[in-house]
């Protein structure tokens, strides 16, 4: 099963159709079961449900999402020793930061992630957003900002991933996503890194986006389908 967090945060995964052109219907013709989490810090559970990821990103959120795996677990006939975990934006962030949090995880697929939140604060082009969420600049709370970084506990993780991230990417810059490839590569995780050419936010433009797809694919297959 491959669990895919939506972005955001405040944001959320609802019912609807399939395009043939989106990623979950690839999993599911490749035969995976796809789990679309609405942790906390979510939409459609209410203010307080929308706000209780403030100053936790990767806390609460990262153990809901874990609960409902073992939720799906007891109605699913879900292998636990095949699991994979993917998302781009927060989800991406989420991929990262999960690396170094839990082994649960056989493979991973980060898009457009967030790796360092102090030096993304200083690079993207979209900074007042993480005021609400921190309650100060990371000039003034430098701690909360690197306690939430995977880079920051880049030793812990072992989970191989494959990164993704768009040339022209202003909301996640790419070198949050080289810092991250640069870290696993160090550590000797297995690693792969795309930067496409040109690109925006999540990558988009449907060759590239197919490209994506068929690469996440092949990862989850190789480290994923076949793990033991």
């Amino acid at each position: 099963m491959i669990t895919l967090v939506h972005g955001g945060p405040s944001a959320a995964s609802t019912p609807g159709y399939l395009s043939e052109s989106s990623l979950n219907a690839a999993l599911l013709k490749a035969g995976y079961y796809v789990f679309l989490p609405n942790p906390r810090g979510s939409y459609g559970q209410g203010e307080a449900f929308t706000a209780a990821n403030k100053r936790d990103f990767g806390g609460g959120d990262l153990r809901d999402i874990l609960a409902g795996i073992d939720a799906v677990e007891r109605i699913a006939p879900i292998d636990d020793k095949r699991l994979g975990l993917g998302g781009c934006s927060y989800g991406g962030f989420m991929a990262m930061w999960a690396n170094t949090q839990t082994d649960r995880f056989k493979g991973i697929v980060a898009g457009a992630g967030l790796s360092n939140w102090v030096s993304y604060y200083g690079t993207n082009g979209i900074d007042q957003w993480m005021l609400p969420f921190f309650g100060k600049s990371m000039y003034d709370d430098m701690k909360a900002y690197e306690d939430v970084s995977a880079i920051y506990q880049a030793k812990r993780a072992k989970t191989p991933t494959f990164i993704y991230v768009g040339e022209r990417d202003i909301e996640v810059p790419p070198t949050q996503s080289i810092e991250w490839w640069h870290a696993l590569k160090d550590r000797n995780v297995p690693v792969s890194l795309v930067i496409y050419p040109d690109a925006g936010h999540c990558v988009a433009g449907p060759d590239q986006s197919a490209d994506v797809r068929q690469r996440a694919i092949a990862w989850y297959d190789r480290y994923v389908k076949t793990a033991r």
